[in-house]
């Protein structure tokens, strides 16, 4: 039962923490803003995207909208979270990387289905390196994906 409670806070604690961000964004940063938080390296912005990671899909009809950004994640995500919650054998970092690649992606796709696009507000430029625009729940997936690669290459043995 506290593998249940723990699986289901740190899913809500990524939901949350994409949330507020994006609220404050809604609310404190104009469209399109360009602001310098570390010299040109991390700006902060606010756009709206249609479409998935790096606009992909935005040109979509509507009906494929609904279904490849709408419908097939809402089926992925709560297989995944139901999976997690009904097995009790899970090892505590698979747990915590889907508590991550689901809180994120239930924080997307709360904003497409309640906004019809996603707040994405932050960029990172770092020399040569720079980054599409994105949001906190980009960072909950690719933390999330990065640690179940990496468990998944450390320790073959691991199952969901």
């Amino acid at each position: 039962m506290l593998k249940r409670l723990s699986i289901i806070l740190f899913v809500l604690m990524n939901v949350g923490c994409d949330q507020l961000s994006k609220d404050l964004v809604r609310k404190h940063v104009e469209p399109l803003d360009y602001i310098q938080v570390v010299n040109d390296n991390l700006i902060l912005t606010n756009v709206e995207n249609t479409g998935a990671m790096l606009g992909f899909g935005q040109g979509f009809p509507p009906i494929l909208k609904t279904i490849f950004l709408k419908g097939l994640p809402l089926i992925v995500l709560l297989i995944l979270f139901f999976r997690m919650i009904q097995n009790t054998n899970l090892n505590r970092w698979m747990v915590l990387a889907f508590a991550f690649v689901i809180g994120g992606g239930m924080g997307n796709l709360i904003d497409r289905i309640a906004y019809g696009s996603v707040t994405d507000f932050f960029q990172i430029k770092l020399g040569l390196f720079k980054t599409g625009i994105f949001n906190m729940a980009d960072v909950s997936v690719t933390i999330g994906v990065f640690l179940l690669l990496f468990l998944t290459l450390r320790y073959r043995n691991l199952s969901i």
